[in-house]
């Protein structure tokens, strides 16, 4: 501290003595549980880093302290325009939760911890989508996000915040992609439903082709399957019935006319 300050300071404590108990209102400080109080002393920061919570002391004149609230702060990252990887433009935004971790450090190595640690945020999440696919930004949110977590915790590390969590909000897609991305997802739909009808009905001819070859290994089979479809017709108070022909009998009737 020197000579000049050490005196000066022996001063403010002989001032506050002979002020007893008036200079009580100046020189007790409070702070709050969540708050913590960074002291400089003729510009230096006292050691034993800082104060509180609860009552701590300070010199009038040659003392000066700052508080810092070391509560967690979420912020919304703006919207931000990206162009990806493959060249689409997207709009994106997050939430990111940080608190300061180390007040003295968030006093002495940066100016502003919070709006500092907002600007890279909003650079880190620019960069972070830009590197990316579109596939990749709407299929990998949360890997993105714990990337991004563990970029911007490495670089505010040395301004004595913690970044704790972030999270993606929202991706907005430029209108003309939405139609086209429906269209895309509807033809494939479309695509799909016919190949699973095609499909059955590949199966369907197979069963009726064993089922014919059943059949007309026993007529006595085939008589006793027209017996089970009236049997079913009735059953459902229905007044058609159907009398099946055979072929052969047709035949004959064409060839004598």
């Amino acid at each position: 501290m020197g000579l000049i300050g050490l005196f000066i300071t022996i001063c403010c404590y002989i001032g506050v003595i002979c002020t007893f108990p008036f200079s009580l209102f100046f020189c007790l400080k409070v702070v709050s549980e969540y708050e913590r109080a960074v002291i400089f002393r003729i510009g230096r920061i006292l050691s034993g880093g800082a104060r509180g919570p609860g009552i701590f002391f300070v010199l009038p004149c040659i003392d000066e302290f700052r508080k810092v609230d070391i509560r967690t702060v979420s912020f919304d990252v703006p919207p931000q325009e990206v162009l990806t990887k493959d060249s689409v433009t997207v709009t994106v935004d997050a939430v990111v939760y940080f608190r300061v971790e180390n007040a003295t450090v968030s006093i002495t190595n940066v100016e502003n911890a919070f709006g500092s640690t907002k600007l890279l945020a909003q650079t880190t999440l620019r960069n972070m989508m830009g590197s990316k696919l579109l596939c990749e930004i709407l299929s990998e949110r949360d890997n993105i996000s714990a990337t991004m977590k563990g970029m911007l915790d490495e670089a505010t590390g040395p301004w004595g915040v913690r970044v704790e969590r972030v999270e993606m909000k929202d991706v907005r897609l430029p209108v003309q992609l939405q139609r086209a991305m429906a269209a895309e997802a509807e033809a494939h739909r479309e695509a799909k439903a016919k190949f699973i009808v095609a499909e059955g009905e590949m199966k369907s001819s197979h069963a009726l082709k064993n089922a014919a070859e059943v059949l007309d290994g026993s007529p006595s089979a085939l008589q006793l399957r027209y017996l089970q479809t009236l049997n079913t017709i009735s059953a459902e108070k229905n007044s058609t019935i159907i009398f099946p022909l055979p072929m052969n009998l047709l035949n004959r009737f064409m060839n004598a006319v």
